[in-house]
């Protein structure tokens, strides 16, 4: 048991002994499939991405579409990017694109070839063969927020991130079965020196969950040493872990239509070793992009795919996703504002042109309100919706974000779990199932004829959820009229006390921990 609490400052790193299932003995190599080590006593649903059961949405017209491509086709062949490196733009110029410097112009028929490159599908198999993602096939899956300076909590307010705040959410990440993988670090732990976070936190993440991780694209050096250590993690030679995807990064390219050399080659050093790359546009409609949907969705496409041809030039066959994060700037207040009905129809719109390139498709889900009030969920519940509907394979940031993604916090991360889970019972078929049963003709005329009547439902796991009270106004205030961002606080507090972290073999720990010390003496 960790003794890790919301708003509690944390000790040194806790890791699980023993081997398990997939102990030393087990030798290296794939390991056998095994389910999620605890259940933390929650109203949740097994362990499993979502099927989208509903066409996505397709706000375009044939004639829309067509357009939106026309624009992207120009600014990549006419306009062009600047990828901030001679040497890369050389090895462009090979493929018969025009480059003045740094800067390429990528020929049209060119970026379509290369589009033929990509898988439509792949799958990522961490450590723990049960969590594979399967990515671009019908199912949805989702991340907790990433990349957040400062935590909040109903105790202890808004404070700068740190380790303990770090560890106590990747916890409550494990423990969620809604929370399928990590896309990087939750908090920023700023008591970590920033030439050793990276070593650090990539280490602790792959100790306290045996889900999917992503690692960041800073430069190359971080890139390889991310890579050994998930590896390591997983026991596997260096063939082995080429072999297939393990784990995956997200790069951003930089508005209007650049891309960031070191980050370029990072993404280059995942990709020859045969790890997936997620390229994501993050353009602010009316600041770094045009203030129209259509402008921003031409320019965020533009840029994400001049990085995606590149890396299918210089890697064919690259698993990569498109993915998309374009907030608004709202002109009186300033704010990048995540979530409404310009950002969902963005999303839906970007999605659409993703199905026509053959593209898997990342969203993410956000807000702007600074604390898990009832403006934080409702921007929270629409942006999600919007990745549901835009047949979005991968939701970065659906649980715990808060104040546009610079604040991590722990009760609104169980509040957005709640959301997530009836978004994954939404798309469950027996819901629309047709069957003699469910028609239940008989037993409209056995209530009809007096001999039966008609009885609820049997409890649905993760259908009434972990923090919802369905008592009326009166039983409610017998209690104290608990609101329900306490509600999360008490339960979050109580889960990270019980937490359990996952079995990691005792030649895995060894491993990751020499490697760790070696790197942060170089």
């Amino acid at each position: 048991m960790t003794q890790a609490v919301v708003g509690s400052t944390t000790g040194g790193s806790t890791v699980a002994g023993g081997t398990g299932d997939d102990g030393a003995e087990a030798g290296r190599g794939e390991r056998r499939a095994r389910p999620p080590v605890r259940d933390p006593g929650l109203d949740q649903r097994p362990w499993g991405p979502a099927r989208l059961s509903d066409p996505p949405l397709s706000p375009l017209s044939p004639e829309g579409e067509a357009a939106i491509l026309a624009a992207v086709l120009h600014l990549l062949s006419e306009t062009g990017v600047d990828f901030g490196s001679t040497d890369l733009a050389r090895q462009l110029r090979a493929a018969g694109c025009r480059v003045t410097g740094s800067h390429v112009r990528m020929p049209a028929d060119f970026v379509t070839e290369m589009l033929g490159r990509v898988p439509a599908r792949f799958t990522i198999t961490p450590r723990n063969a049960a969590r594979a993602l399967h990515l671009g096939e019908g199912q949805i899956h989702f991340g907790p927020i990433s990349s957040a300076t400062h935590v909040w909590d109903l105790e202890r307010g808004k404070r700068i991130g740190d380790f303990a705040a770090f560890r106590d959410m990747i916890r409550l990440s494990q423990m969620f079965n809604c929370v399928h993988f990590m896309g990087g670090y939750p908090v920023e732990p700023a008591d970590i020196p920033v030439p050793e976070r990276h070593l650090r936190c990539m280490a602790e993440m792959l100790r306290l969950t045996d889900k999917t991780c992503h690692a960041y694209a800073l430069n190359p050096a971080q890139a390889e040493e991310s890579m050994e250590m998930v590896r390591l993690a997983a026991n596997l030679s260096p063939s082995e872990f080429a072999a297939a995807p393990r784990m995956f990064t997200n790069i951003n390219p930089v508005s209007p239509l650049r891309q960031e050399a070191a980050v370029m080659e990072a993404a280059l050093r995942f990709a020859r070793n045969g790890q997936p790359v997620c390229v994501t546009a993050f353009a602010v409609a009316g600041a770094t992009a045009p203030a129209s949907t259509a402008g921003a969705v031409v320019l965020a496409l533009a840029e994400a795919l001049s990085a995606v041809v590149a890396l299918q030039w210089l890697v064919p066959g690259t698993p990569v996703m498109l993915g998309a994060l374009i907030p608004i700037a709202d002109g009186l207040s300033g704010a990048q504002v995540y979530s409404g009905p310009a950002s969902a129809r963005m999303i839906q719109m970007i999605g659409q042109m993703c199905r026509r390139f053959g593209l898997p498709f990342r969203a993410s889900g956000g807000c702007t309100a600074a604390i898990p009030d009832g403006q934080s969920i409702w921007e929270g519940a629409q942006a999600l919706e919007a990745a549901q509907r835009s047949g979005a394979t991968m939701v970065y940031h659906a649980a715990g974000w808060l104040e546009g993604g610079l604040t991590a916090s722990p009760e609104k991360f169980l509040m957005d779990c709640e959301i997530l889970q009836r978004m994954a019972r939404y798309e469950d078929p027996d819901l629309t199932a047709t069957d003699p049963v469910s028609l239940a003709v008989a037993q409209i005329e056995a209530a009809v004829r007096g001999v039966a009547g008609f009885a609820a439902s049997g409890p649905h796991p993760g259908g009434t959820g972990f923090l919802a009270d369905l008592r009326p106004y009166e039983g409610r205030q017998q209690e104290g009229g608990i609101w329900t961002s306490e509600r999360a606080h008490r339960l979050a507090a109580r889960l990270l006390d019980e937490a359990q972290d996952p079995p990691l073999d005792h030649a895995a720990q060894e491993a990751l921990a020499r490697f760790e010390a070696a790197a942060r003496l170089v």
